[in-house]
């Protein structure tokens, strides 16, 4: 009998024809489409949530492009979500554009969304204190599904395993994707895998998928009643997994019984663009395969896929710069099919051509193979939905703004440069700042390259489908990004716990230039420095706000309300931190040290603020110092950083800051308080090695003072000192040691000839001076330099380098 004479004997009262598939397998969504077409339903019925019925017309746009997914969201909690993900190789995608394209109703059977996203809830709920919620795992057919207490099996993993296979992957691949359809008989595949899926159903019932009894229950009702509208003709595409139950002869009160009392919440459901990245198991998201890249290209080239495979391979590993000739392929094809061939293979799957990659195109290294995997197994391809697809308004909005700015979401990481000075730059500023603030990180602020200026930012930008759920969640806030990043900064001012986070809120409104919540952000801000006594937090909360002055002078935005508390704040600490400084533990001393070093460059901008009074903070900033450096009660390495900090500020003569360290290094000193202030004055990564290099006086107190330790202080200090000095360039290191070696302080230039360290000599090298003087004049575009002028200007260069 023929497959078509097999699918008109399910004629009235045969029962539905059952397509049995595995989520996201090219293999099954050939034959998929090879059944509809010999069985010609009036009807396909298709595992997925039924509220997406009304969705299912979209998925014919012209702008709908796989990967894409049905996102359900609470409507009154939208961080509760639930994806039902489809690629252009899924069964089920195949399935609706078979019955678009015919003209077929097709509808959505499993349970609806509105109980699904309420049982999550209600499992949450009802987990006992202190134990973790039951998590989202995949279910066989790699549907996810709650966690269940009971036995959990993996009917793929059990079928290999039967078959002596080790990998249920490539046991999926040799049954099913390299295997095709036998002639005349479209339904063998799916009789075959029904009958291993009854198997299992008898030795393993639900196999610890104990929600999957009801979602079944649930699925039986709806083939019922399409059997009853379309007189059994009617097909159903769902995972194999669940066949045997729907194929299960039970009543229709029982099915309902199994339905009674499901907890509800109200759902709204759309389109929203996916990845091949999150289709595979390694992004978190159990979808049922590891290789969407491959599997992809096995549904899109079902003829000689190995060589196309291959090929592409090739071209992936040229664009890198890496020597792949057609040769190379030839022989990678060979190696594949050998291999295959040997392991009893019917064709090479993705564990012999990327064997045969490794050997042939990458010479045996995995590092190329990663690149390979990442962009071709895996994959980076970005769905797209149509903009007539239901959304809040919120990602209506933001997605006007995405094409204004011509920003279009991808999925593979790239990095952006703007320069805030262009007003589309800045505006795209503004976006991103705005979408971080309400928690939607579509945008990562990195180090700018080439310029450390607040007029240029640089980002990261990679779109995740998560994302969608962020914006669906941050449209409580407000109907378009600016109103609900407004709202949002101004409830995050009123609930923030602690001074340093207003203030960070506050540097955050600027760059976002959300002028109507910086009111509210000011109050709370000005209230909360008004009853905070601690000298930490003030200083913590302190840099914030200089910073938010700098980005507010790029924007131009009126910061005077902020300079005004910044200057407050700032005086609030002059005058609390030398008694806060006092008797302090070391880690207590270094966290101190910390707050220091950013109000002394916070300051250092505050200073340079046009509002009145600003320009004598420096002076008051200064005197704090003189006093934290005198001060025996302060720990020695806030005494030491107090030096140096006046000392790099012209407040400080060498001859003053070599006595003071003269001081603390003499013998009457304890040793491990000296080893601190050294830490405090050279130590953190602020020039302090280079400090030590040109002023052979500071260092010769330093070498006096170690060589002098007694023994048994010394293992005590030796951890501190090496956490400093390690943290200079290794060549400060090498010179501070060849100066040690010929004796630093001992009369400064070389004492013999050939003794001295490289670079240092007794008075200026002019000839070396001179010899820059070339590359000088090109710099500056001189085509003529006066002799005199010239010899000034290698006098000059001689005090650099000599």
């Amino acid at each position: 009998m023929t497959g078509v004479d097999q699918a008109a004997g399910r004629g009235a009262g045969a029962g539905p024809v059952l397509l049995g598939v595995r989520h996201h397998g090219p293999g099954s969504a050939r034959a998929v489409r090879a059944a509809l077409e010999e069985v010609r339903p009036r009807v396909v019925l298709i595992e997925g949530p039924p509220e997406a019925d009304a969705l299912i017309p979209l998925a014919a746009d012209e702008e709908m492009r796989p990967p894409v997914a049905l996102l359900a969201h609470a409507v009154d909690e939208p961080g509760r979500s639930a994806f039902w993900p489809l690629a252009g190789f899924s069964p089920e995608w195949i399935a609706l554009r078979w019955a678009l394209e015919h003209d077929v109703p097709a509808r959505f059977i499993d349970l609806p969304a509105t109980h699904t996203l309420a049982w999550e809830r209600q499992e949450e709920e009802e987990a006992t204190e202190g134990e973790r919620p039951p998590a989202a795992e995949a279910s066989p057919d790699g549907d996810t599904a709650p966690a269940s207490a009971g036995l959990r099996i993996d009917p793929l993993g059990v079928l290999a395993d039967a078959a002596g296979y080790d990998d249920p992957e490539r046991w999926w691949e040799d049954v099913v994707e390299h295997r095709g359809a036998e002639e005349g008989d479209v339904l063998a595949p799916f009789t075959a895998l029904e009958e291993a899926m009854g198997a299992l159903r008898e030795t393993f019932g639900s196999g610890g998928h104990d929600r999957d009894l009801v979602r079944e229950a649930y699925m039986r009702l709806q083939v019922r009643a399409a059997q009853r509208e379309f007189e059994d003709r009617v097909a159903v595409v769902c995972g194999a997994w669940h066949v045997p139950a729907l194929r299960q002869k039970t009543t229709v009160a029982a099915d309902k019984a199994l339905l009674k009392g499901l907890p509800k919440v109200k759902a709204d459901l759309t389109w929203v663009p996916w990845t091949h990245r999150r289709l595979a198991r390694t992004s978190g998201y159990g979808a049922g395969i590891d290789s969407p890249g491959w599997y992809g290209h096995l549904f899109s080239a079902p003829d000689r896929p190995v060589e196309r495979w291959l090929t592409k391979v090739a071209g992936l590993l040229r664009a890198e710069d890496r020597i792949v000739s057609s040769a190379h392929v030839i022989e990678a094809v060979r190696l594949a099919e050998t291999l295959a061939a040997m392991r009893g293979r019917p064709l090479p799957g993705l564990s012999e051509t990327t064997d045969a990659v490794r050997a042939v195109m990458c010479e045996g290294s995995d590092v190329p193979l990663a690149l390979v995997r990442d962009r071709l197994v895996v994959g980076d391809v970005l769905g797209e939905v149509p903009p007539s697809a239901p959304a809040v308004p919120l990602q209506r909005d933001l997605t006007r703004l995405q094409r204004r700015l011509r920003l279009k979401p991808e999925a593979l990481e790239r990095e952006l440069e703007l320069d805030l000075r262009k007003e589309n730059d800045a505006a795209r500023s503004r976006l991103l700042h705005r979408l971080r603030l309400l928690g939607i990180a579509w945008g990562e602020p990195s180090a700018s390259r080439g310029s450390t200026g607040t007029f240029r930012e640089t980002w990261r930008l990679r779109w995740e489908p998560e994302l969608s759920v962020r914006v669906a969640e941050a449209g409580v806030w407000g109907t378009t990004v600016l109103s609900a990043a407004t709202a949002k900064a101004e409830a995050d001012a009123v609930g923030a716990e602690g001074l340093a986070d207003v203030t960070g809120l506050a540097e955050r409104c600027l760059l976002a230039e959300l002028p109507d919540a910086l009111p509210t952000v000011m109050k709370v801000l000005a209230d909360r420095a008004a009853l905070d006594t601690d000298v930490g937090h003030l200083a913590q909360a302190l840099p914030a706000l200089v910073r938010s002055l700098r980005y507010g002078d790029v924007r131009g935005t009126d910061t005077g309300a902020l300079a005004e508390v910044a200057a407050g704040l700032a005086e609030r600490v002059f005058v609390g931190l030398a008694p806060a400084c006092a008797g302090l533990d070391a880690d207590a001393a270094e966290e101190m040290r910390g707050h220091v070093d950013a109000v002394h460059g916070a300051v250092a901008l505050l200073g340079d603020a046009p509002a009145a009074g600003h320009a004598r903070l420096r002076g008051r900033w200064q005197s704090v110092l003189r006093v934290l450096s005198g001060r025996d009660t302060v720990p020695g390495v806030i005494r030491g950083r107090a030096v140096r900090l006046l000392l790099d500020d012209g407040q400080l003569a060498h001859d003053e800051a070599a006595l003071l360290m003269g001081l603390v290094l003499s013998p009457g000193t304890p040793p491990a308080d000296a080893a601190a202030w050294i830490e405090g004055f050279v130590g953190g990564g602020s020039g302090g090695g280079m400090l030590l290099v040109h002023d052979e006086r500071l260092l010769g107190l330093v070498d006096a003072w170690l060589t002098g330790v007694p023994a048994e202080a010394f293992t005590d200090v030796l951890p501190l000192l090496r956490r400093t000095f390690s943290a200079y360039e290794p060549g400060v290191r090498r010179t501070l040691g060849e100066l040690v070696r010929r004796g630093p302080g001992t009369g400064g230039g070389a004492t013999a000839a050939g003794r001295g360290a490289p670079g240092f000599a007794a008075d200026f090298d002019t000839v070396r001076a001179d010899a820059v003087l070339p590359v000088v004049r090109l710099l500056l575009g001189l085509d003529e330099v006066d002799e005199n002028a010239g010899n000034n200007t290698g006098n000059n260069l001689a005090g650099v380098t000599g």
